[in-house]
């Protein structure tokens, strides 16, 4: 299979109009939610998706056809923090094998060739240092793969090479993408602005790990078209799995206010959809 025919076999063009990039964000991934939702209520829907860590779960089951409220429904129903178990191993706390469940409830067959929308998504290959972007055969054990973020989850091993979140090399996969598409969105869902002051090691640690990742989306954030990166995530810790609510309203909030102010100027988008 070639490229262009991954992105859509029957097209006599060689790009799609408009394009998705979703970060990696653990549980402020699901923001991505709220922002896809508030798109699709003007009438812009992505043609073209990439996805790293939670911007690849969210963004997988997008690309199968699944509506926002509907993942929406499925993170409520199903909350991704009791999809983990312990891994009794030497390489991570826990895995994430359950998340699974998730991935065979919602999508028929455990291929790329099954979305309805196409779908890349970035893991780090560790045994080699970089980053692969996976956008063709089995699907299911990529998508965890690209979720198990370094220490807390056990890697992924596929055909014996060894992966892990795909946010150590790529967190804002633009790049996958953007030759792909005419008009690049980009969803950021990492804000990282001033804190005065830090009250655990864990929230110190997670501050060091998210301004590592940065340094690899700058680049990333310069390829977009468009950059949805709402402030307000700042007040979410990437364990917040128990506030999912308000995550997704918070992404959802932005946007709208993004479109109001004519910072996503839905015409374009749309025009960018007709090719």
């Amino acid at each position: 299979m070639g490229i262009f025919d991954w992105i859509n076999k029957d097209s006599k063009t060689h790009k799609k109009g408009l394009g998705i990039a979703l970060s990696g964000g653990s549980a402020r991934g699901f923001a991505h939610i709220g922002v896809l939702q508030a798109l699709e209520e003007h009438g812009v829907k992505p043609e073209i998706i990439a996805g790293t860590s939670m911007g690849a779960l969210v963004g997988v089951l997008y690309a199968a056809g699944l509506k926002p409220n509907e993942i929406k429904l499925i993170v409520n129903k199903e909350p991704i923090i009791k999809m983990v178990r312990p891994a009794w191993g030497k390489l991570g706390l826990f895995k994430v094998t359950e998340l699974r469940k998730i991935l065979e409830k919602h999508i028929v067959v455990d291929d790329f060739s099954v979305l309805k929308t196409p779908f890349c998504l970035v893991v780090s290959n560790i045994n080699k240092g970089e980053k692969e972007i996976i956008r063709e055969g089995a699907l299911f054990d990529y998508v965890m793969a690209s979720c198990s973020i370094p220490v807390i989850f056990a890697p992924q091993i596929i055909n014996k090479t060894t992966y892990i979140d795909g946010g150590l090399y790529d967190n804002l996969p633009a790049s996958a993408i953007k030759d792909h598409c005419h008009t690049l969105i980009g969803v950021h869902v990492n804000y990282l602005g001033y804190l005065d002051s830090f009250h655990s090691i864990i929230e110190l640690a997670e501050r060091s790990f998210s301004f590592s990742i940065q340094e690899n989306v700058k680049p990333s954030m310069k390829l977009c078209d468009y950059l949805i990166d709402p402030p307000k995530m700042e007040q979410f810790s990437l364990w917040d799995f128990d506030k999912a609510d308000e995550i997704i309203e918070t992404g959802y909030d932005y946007t709208i206010q993004m479109i109001e102010a004519g910072k996503l100027p839905i015409e374009k988008l749309k025009q960018a959809m007709l090719g």
